[in-house]
Formats: structure tokens, sequence, C-alpha cells
């Protein structure tokens, strides 16, 4: 149920704030999903002395929400909104301000979304303690990445729980809160025929690709010694790994459904050594052309003096070492400046294994479930049927679309989604600790062997998909990566 609630966005004028968080919070007051009454303060070093709806309208002329612009809604929402000047490494009069300000409503839901870098975690929740703000009613929602290895994300987590409990934290993916991952749960878990289906008895392999068009424009401060493994493989593969890998939950709730990630996690078959070398690879763009203009290389775009070892590319082939996906592939990947923007997971089935028609020949592609995250939310079952109409008994490859069609008034995007359950204290949808801290230990093992052995990414062009390491990486498994653009197949 929806009800009334106070925001505070820590880093409120900053990239995530504009880009996502704000206007998913406006489409979600158009919607009717924010009720009036409700607050949303966004802190600041600096004071701003300008009117509100005006910066908002500069902030969606950049970042247009899910929804028209119309003047009365517009100077609605910004009625909710307001600024906070605030230090987040010393306390003092604005900290005492922002408490007071706040003290009418103690008893509504607070929520503290850290839109901040890591490093100010700690400092920021320690005075949110020291000023009382984070009672029963409050709850802090911790933005990735969280860490930079499995020492930081521990200590990360040892720090905010001083101040909050487990109950009250929620690190966000906002991955988990696209309406597709919904229904594959849906789908799994309300479906015996996909039930019945999902294991190593039928599936032969499983692809999860978030590919970029973009290369590292506006980022570099941050991306530079980070790269791919942690600013995705870490969070947003694993997380998704484990959704399509978990065993059906006793119930749909916060507990039961991270149990079973955690399991998924534990069950990963550890890459060392010579393992990490065929399975793991590891790329960087150089110049290239994206959409007939040409582009730079990650260096150019850093303006580096010398080369740098962080990767924009990752190809992973993992295993799970259970009873449902023991000998099932997961292949994993994940790149900057590629020719195409998605993300997607692609369930391919095995193949028949016997074509009795001798017409059919090779023309029998073996059946495959697609989950598209972005950039539109899609379902499909393809499968083989008879070509119509065909001169001779010949197959075709058509999709069965599952898609529900809603109104736009009623689909949620993930930030707006994740926010409410924050609200409600549903943390269904967010990361435990321990799924935290067991992503690292596998990732951690990955990229300490790249730095014990020296070992530096290999350069594709800018607007192809990857080193060629990673085609191999399919191939010699006789397999191919899939993506659908336009309805061609699209290979490296």
């Amino acid at each position: 149920m929806d009800c009334q609630f106070d925001l505070i966005i820590f880093g409120g004028t900053g990239d995530l704030s504009r880009k996502k968080l704000l206007p998913a919070l406006f489409a979600g007051y158009v919607a009717g999903r924010l009720l009036e009454g409700c607050r949303i303060i966004l802190t600041s070093r600096a004071p701003y002395d300008g009117e509100m709806i005006d910066w908002l309208k500069e902030v969606f002329a950049e970042n247009k929400p899910a929804c028209g612009l119309e003047k009365k809604m517009l100077a609605e929402f910004a009625s909710m909104v307001r600024f906070q000047t605030l230090s987040l490494k010393d306390g003092g009069d604005d900290w005492e301000a922002l408490k007071q300000s706040l003290k009418a409503d103690a008893d509504r839901p607070l929520v503290h979304f850290l839109a901040i870098p890591p490093g100010l975690f700690t400092s920021t929740c320690e005075l949110l303690g020291q000023y009382g703000l984070n009672g029963e009613n409050a709850r802090v929602v911790l933005e990735k990445p969280l860490g930079h290895n499995l020492e930081s994300a521990q200590a990360i987590n040892a720090d905010v729980g001083r101040f909050f409990s487990e109950n009250q934290t929620f690190r966000i993916d906002h991955y988990l809160g696209k309406e597709a991952v919904q229904n594959l749960l849906a789908l799994r878990f309300s479906n015996v025929l996909f039930e019945e289906l999902w294991s190593s008895r039928t599936i032969d392999h499983i692809q999860i690709t978030i590919a970029e068009d973009l290369g590292v424009e506006g980022r570099g401060g941050f991306y530079e010694g980070i790269g791919a493994m942690r600013d995705m493989v870490q969070n947003h593969l694993l997380q998704l790994l484990c959704l399509v890998a978990m065993e059906p939950p006793a119930r749909i709730d916060a507990e039961s459904i991270r149990d079973e990630k955690l399991k998924v996690l534990k069950s990963l078959r550890p890459l060392e050594g010579e393992g990490i070398d065929r399975n793991v690879v590891r790329g960087q763009y150089g110049a290239g052309a994206m959409m007939g203009k040409a582009v730079g290389s990650y260096a150019d775009d850093l303006e580096l003096e010398s080369p740098s070892d962080t990767e924009t590319f990752v190809a992973i082939k993992a295993n799970i070492e259970n009873w449902r996906w023991a000998g099932v592939p997961f292949y994993l990947r994940t790149g900057k400046r590629l020719p195409d923007r998605f993300a997607e997971i692609v369930i391919q089935f095995k193949p028949i294994p016997h074509s009795p028609h001798a017409g059919w020949g090779q023309n029998i592609n073996p059946n495959r479930f697609i989950i598209r995250l972005q950039p539109e939310d899609h379902l499909a079952l393809r499968m083989m049927v008879k070509n119509h109409g065909a001169k001779s008994d010949t197959l075709k490859e058509v999709e069965m679309n599952l898609d529900v069609v809603a109104d736009d008034s009623t689909r949620l995007g993930p930030y707006l989604r994740l926010i409410l359950d924050t609200v409600r204290g549903d943390q269904s949808l967010f990361v435990h600790r321990d799924e935290v801290e067991y992503a690292w230990r596998w990732v951690d093992r990955i990229i300490n062997h790249w730095a014990a052995k020296g070992a530096t990414p290999k350069t594709y062009q800018s607007g192809t998909w990857g080193p060629y390491e990673a085609h191999d990486l399919m191939t010699r498994d006789r397999r191919e990566w899939f993506h659908e653009t336009s309805g061609r197949k699209v290979r490296m």
C-alpha cells in the first residue's frame, strides 16, 4: 500500500539523481504512486538559491521522464522537492536543521538513498546515527559498487551495520527491479511447464549479456582502475545468474529468495590459475567506428599518457556445481563500445536427438527462451514450425511473444519500483550482505590472478563484439553468442 514518506537523496545533484532517480520519481508522481505530502530532499555541498521548478526543468530537459511534462503536475512535484546543504564528513547546523525539519513526521518511513561514492558511506551513516536519523522507520539504500574487493566490502558492511540493522539496509541493483526479471520469477514459479524444463536434462547452456555501445564518456574518473569485472560482473551479471539458476523458494519473500540466491553463489565453481586463463577473456576497446563515425580508444578518451590495464570487456564461462546445473555452462559477457546496447538472458535448450524427416535437414535451430531487460522488456520463446506454403517440407523459426501489454501509466521503472519497495520495507529485490561477500570472493580470485600474472587486456576495435578470444570461448564448445537485432542474428 502506498503511503507518505520522506526520501533523502545524498548526492541529490549528482548524475544518478539527475539521470535516474528524479525522472523515475516524477513519473511515479504522475502515475499516482507518490502521494501528496511526500518529501524529497536533495543534499548538496553548495547552496542553491534558484527556484526548484526551474532546476527540475533543466534536469528533465536532459533526462526525460517516462511521461509528459505537464505544467501543473511539474509544479506540484516541485513543491515536494527541496535542497539541503550538507557536509557528509562533518556535523553542524545544517544537520540539526535537517533533523528538526523531519521531526514532525517521525512516524512515516524515512529513506536515505546514498547516491554517493562508497568512500562516503561510513561518515554519512555515522552522522545519520549521531543526529538520530536511523530510527526504526529509517532505511538506508546503498548504491553499487559496494567496495572494490572482499575486504573493502566487508568493511563497508560492518561500518553501515553499526548504525543500521540488516533489515534497514537495502543494497540496490536496479537490474533486479526490471519488469522482465519479475516476469522471469513469475513464469518459473507459477508454471509447471517451465520448472519441469529448467535443468540440465533439457538446457544446453545459458548466456547472460549486458552490452553497452558507449565508452567511458563522463565516467573516466570512476572507471579507471575499476573496470568491467568490478563494475558489472560482481553485481549485475552474478545477480542475474542467481535469479536464473536459483531453486524454487519456499515463499516469494525476501528471506526465501535471498537464501536460494546465496546457495547459487556458494555453488559457483571457483576459477583459479589456468582455469582463469582458459575461461575468462579480458578486453579493452581501441579506436574504431560507431554509427559511421570514428571514435577513439579507451586511452584516448581518458587522455592517458601511459597504457592502462583496466578492462572494458569481460567474457566468462562459469559452472554451477549442483544437481540441477551440473554440466550446463553459463556464459557471461559485458563490454563497452560494442555494436549495440542491450541486456539479455538466453536460455538455450538442447537440440533434438534425431530428425525424423529428411527434408528438414540441418534447418533445425534449438529452442530458446529469450529474456530481454533493455532497451525494452521482452519475453519470448523461439521454436520451429512448418514453413507454411513452401514447396517442400521445410521448417522455419518463429517467436512466441510472451510480453504483457501494459498501459504506460501502470509500468514502474526499476528505480521507482525499488524505492517504493524500500518504503514498504520489502527486501525481496535487494541484495543481502552475504551475497555481496560471496560474489566478491569469486571475482577476487580472477582479479588477483590477473594482478599476479601481470596480465593486460586484449585490445578490440570499437564497434565490434569484443576480443576474438571471446568468440573462441564459445566456438571451442561448438556454440555461438546469440543476439537478435531487427530480426537478424548478429555474431562476433
